[in-house]
């Protein structure tokens, strides 16, 4: 069952890893509402669950401590990321709201029944170098102008850390809840663009299945699955294996003719996948071990 789950979360990093293409695909929209449209998309699968099992809306009767800690993971989450973008340069932005692996892997000591290891800090450290070899790739440079960026980003790794971290503390509670999670986002996110944004709708059909995309996978099923997979499955590997969103979306921009290879790509799969391989170790060699010979 915790391998079986630890694989359902990581289908959640795989999902997150066509993030950029389909952003890039989707147009102009303004961040805030495309999220808005993205996660009123993403709550569709649960609320037709819900529809054709309604048995199963007892499920959404929670503490308010279970609505509070979702709402702002989700929300929380991209309300900050967004901010980070508008007021940092897009690559030092993204390279500091990128330490919540590391943040989950570290923090997970502190949960109880889990165990830090030295191969979990350091495959997450092998991947967060990955991370600064793809992110990093045009050169760095951090300026104190851009400090409120940096702070957002920084708060973004805390928000998304924290969640993950609670979530785990909410095992019982059903995966169910990501359906309201999803929709007290895209009204936020509405609430925001309106006051902030000026709304610009995609243009071609090829943006309109962009969106749908982004709504259906990595803004979507992607937090479904990553909320089963970080309350059944192995935290630690999950967060040292997230490292591998940022290579694996590279890899696809590279194939979908956005980005460019090169060499620091090569090392950046080399550090991701050793980084994931080995913080997973005691994974992989308890399931051969298992296996008849």
């Amino acid at each position: 069952m915790k391998t079986r789950a630890t694989l359902i979360g990581f289908s959640a990093i795989l999902m997150w890893s066509l993030l950029a293409l389909f952003t890039a695909a989707s147009g102009k929209m303004p961040p805030f509402q495309l999220s808005a449209v993205c996660f009123l998309i993403g709550s569709l699968p649960g609320i037709f669950v819900l529809l054709a099992r309604p048995e199963r809306t007892k499920l959404l009767r929670q503490p308010a401590k279970v609505w509070i800690t979702g709402i702002l993971g989700l929300f929380g989450y991209h309300f900050l990321y967004f901010t980070a973008l508008r007021n940092a340069p897009a690559v030092e932005a993204g390279l500091i709201a990128y330490l919540w692996p590391l943040l989950i892997v570290v923090g997970s000591a502190l949960l109880p029944g889990e165990r830090l290891k030295w191969n979990h800090v350091v495959g997450a450290c092998l991947g967060l170098g990955g991370t600064v070899l793809i992110v990093g790739r045009n050169g760095f440079a951090f300026d104190e102008a851009y400090l409120v960026g940096y702070g957002a980003a920084f708060l973004c790794a805390f928000t998304w850390a924290g969640y993950s971290l609670l979530t785990r503390r909410f095992e019982a509670v059903s995966t169910d809840v990501v359906t309201g999670f999803c929709l007290a986002t895209a009204l936020l996110s509405l609430a925001c663009h309106l006051m902030l944004e000026t709304t610009v709708w995609p243009q071609t059909g090829f943006e309109w299945l962009a969106v749908a995309g982004l709504g259906l996978l990595p803004v979507g099923a992607a937090f479904y699955a990553w909320d089963f997979g970080i309350k059944n499955g192995d935290i630690q590997i999950l967060g040292a294996a997230s490292y591998a969103a940022p290579l694996l979306s590279t890899l696809v921009l590279i194939l979908s003719g956005f980005a460019e290879p090169s060499w620091r790509i090569g090392l950046a799969c080399l550090l991701v996948t050793g980084g994931a391989i080995l913080a997973a170790k005691d994974m992989i060699f308890r399931k051969a071990a298992a296996s008849p010979a």
